[in-house]
C-alpha cells in the first residue's frame, strides 16, 4: 500500500468547538466538516505516539481534507469565472439587441414600411389604419317584446327591470325684465 505525504497545515477557518455542557451535534456544513477534520488530525498528530494503529487512517483522511480544500478552492473560481460570464454575456445581449433594432429599422428603410418583403425579417408590414368602430354608430337594439299577460312571478323571470328612458334637458335664456324699483325702506 502507498503511503501519502501529509500537508503540512491546510487554512480552513475551524469552526467553534462545542460547549462541554451541550450534546456534540454533527456538522452540516461543508466548512464545518473541514474544520472537524483539521480538529481530529490535529489531535491524532499530538497522540501518534500513544495511536500507532490510525497512522494510515489519518494519512487518508489528510489526503481527504487537502482534496477536498482544493476541490473548494476550484468551486470559489468557478463561481467567480460564471460572475465574470454572466455578465458578459449580459453585456453581449444589450450590445446585439441594440444592433438587430438598428438592421431591422435599417432594413424597415430600404425596402419601405409596405412592402411585403419585411415578411422575410420577421418584421409587420403597415397595411393602413383599420377604421374606427367609435365612428359608425350601431342602430339600438330593438326594446324587447313586453309579455301579453304576466304570470305570477314574472318580474323573477325577466331580470332587472330596464332603465328609465333618457331625456334630455334644454335651457333656456330667461328674458330680463326690468322691475321699477320698490319704495325705499328705512330703517330708523
Amino acid at each position: 500500500m502507498q503511503q501519502e505525504t501529509v500537508p503540512e497545515q491546510v487554512t480552513v477557518p475551524p469552526t467553534p468547538t462545542p460547549t462541554p455542557n451541550k450534546a456534540k451535534q454533527r456538522e452540516t456544513t461543508y466548512a464545518g466538516k473541514l474544520g472537524d477534520w483539521q480538529r481530529i488530525l490535529a489531535t491524532l498528530a499530538a497522540n501518534a505516539s500513544d495511536l500507532p494503529h490510525l497512522e494510515i487512517p489519518r494519512a487518508q483522511l489528510a489526503a481527504f481534507l487537502t482534496q477536498a480544500v482544493e476541490i473548494k478552492q476550484q468551486q470559489a473560481a468557478s463561481r467567480a469565472a460564471k460572475e465574470t460570464a454572466s455578465v458578459r454575456l449580459q453585456t453581449a445581449i444589450v450590445d446585439g439587441q441594440r444592433l438587430a433594432a438598428l438592421l431591422r429599422q435599417a432594413v424597415r428603410q430600404h425596402y419601405g414600411p409596405r412592402s411585403p418583403k419585411l415578411a422575410e425579417f420577421n418584421l409587420k408590414v403597415f397595411r393602413g389604419r383599420t377604421p374606427n368602430p367609435a365612428s359608425t354608430p350601431e342602430p339600438p337594439p330593438p326594446p324587447p317584446a313586453a309579455p301579453a299577460t304576466p304570470t305570477p312571478g314574472h318580474h323573477l323571470l325577466q331580470g332587472p327591470p330596464p332603465p328609465p328612458p333618457a331625456v334630455e334637458l334644454t335651457t333656456t335664456p330667461v328674458d330680463t325684465v326690468s322691475k321699477a324699483p320698490s319704495a325705499p325702506t328705512h330703517l330708523a
